[in-house]
């Protein structure tokens, strides 16, 4: 298995897992592109020594490393001739990286997983996804897929304050003189649950684009991810800020001098989609994965790295709360320009 994270690649694998193998990797992937293009064998490698390989498929995702290596992992005991590679990149990076592949001509992915609808909506109306429906559809509510893309996991945006402290209990209370120049907010941008949340606000009538003028006009600042506001509040820079329900249970359990705080209105709540690539050269392998996301090991490993399943029938994090979602429906038509408006507001 080959997991590709960002700037740096990593194996998983009996024959790929030593630290100095890890250093090769980062050095072929700084010499000149010749040389890094003949680096990449012309077939896969098998998985284990004597071991035949038989196909093999490519997914890019933005979704945290900790999960894609649990799913992976787990897809390797079920599938043990198929060879996964795997791209992972924030959102944004990850968009830049398929745009630049379209320009060339031929997008490499075989399967997107990505962390919210907003991220994905713009490959399916494109036509660059294929319709299907997994095996275990039966298991995800209808609320949470489309015709090509079905939901993974279920993210939830709570707010985070420091331990101990009084405020804030709801997200109004962001906008309050108290904590005038002390507030964050990850990038829309950057961060896919971040997006997914500006789909929420900004069609709600209650918020609306307005609340990110009131966000700004009481001097909130935009960081680049929902990790960056919990270190923010855990380094005493701030005094509260949006995150997510895993980023801040996982800061939690090392220690962070944080707590996480279920909104009095309902956490944000997004599910994260799997599709499949329409014009996929290894559409079978690439099917396979993508189902197997869905199955209930899959899902027990999700779980195990601190999300909500799309499962009912599997236990996950305790929700401390009310959750309320986004109409994807009216977000999907208006993404564009809520993202625009966002920016005239925040930058970026």
């Amino acid at each position: 298995r080959r997991i590709r994270s960002g700037a740096y690649m990593t194996r998983t694998g009996t024959q790929s897992s030593a630290p100095a193998f890890r250093r090769l990797i980062v050095v072929l992937a700084l010499t000149a592109a010749v040389a890094a293009c003949t680096a990449v064998a012309p077939s896969p490698p098998s998985v284990a020594s004597g071991a035949a390989t038989t196909a093999s498929l490519r997914v890019y995702t933005s979704v945290t490393q900790p999960t894609v290596d649990a799913v992976v992992a787990a897809f390797d005991v079920a599938y043990p001739d198929l060879i996964v590679e795997v791209f992972r990149a924030p959102t944004g990076e990850l968009n830049a990286r398929i745009a630049a592949e379209r320009r060339e001509g031929r997008l490499r992915a075989d399967v997107l997983w990505l962390t919210d609808p907003l991220s994905m909506q713009p490959f399916a109306s494109e036509g660059l996804l294929a319709a299907w429906t997994p095996a275990e559809s039966s298991a995800v509510g209808d609320e949470l897929h489309t015709d090509v893309s079905w939901g993974t996991r279920i993210l939830s945006m709570v707010l985070v304050r420091p331990r101990g402290a009084v405020g804030p209990v709801d997200w109004g209370d962001l906008t309050q003189p108290a904590y005038r120049d002390a507030v964050a907010i990850p990038d829309p941008g950057f961060a896919g649950s971040a997006f997914g949340a500006l789909g929420y606000f900004g069609l709600n009538e209650g918020y609306g684009i307005e609340y990110y003028r009131r966000l700004k006009a009481n001097g909130a600042i935009q960081v680049r991810s929902p990790d960056d506001v919990v270190t923010g509040v855990a380094e005493g820079r701030l005094k509260a800020g949006m995150t997510l329900d895993s980023s801040a249970r996982t800061a939690v359990a090392k220690g962070s001098p944080i707590e996480l705080v279920w909104p009095l209105s309902g956490a944000i709540a997004m599910y994260s989609p799997i599709a499949i690539v329409k014009d996929s050269a290894t559409a079978g392998p690439a099917r396979s994965f993508a189902d197997f996301v869905l199955t209930k090991e899959a899902q027990e490993a999700i779980v195990k790295t601190g999300w909500q399943s799309v499962r009912d029938d599997v236990a996950g994090p305790e929700i401390g709360g009310s959750q309320v979602t986004v109409d994807w429906a009216a977000a999907f038509r208006r993404q564009a320009e809520l993202l625009e408006e966002y920016r005239s507001i925040f930058g970026g």
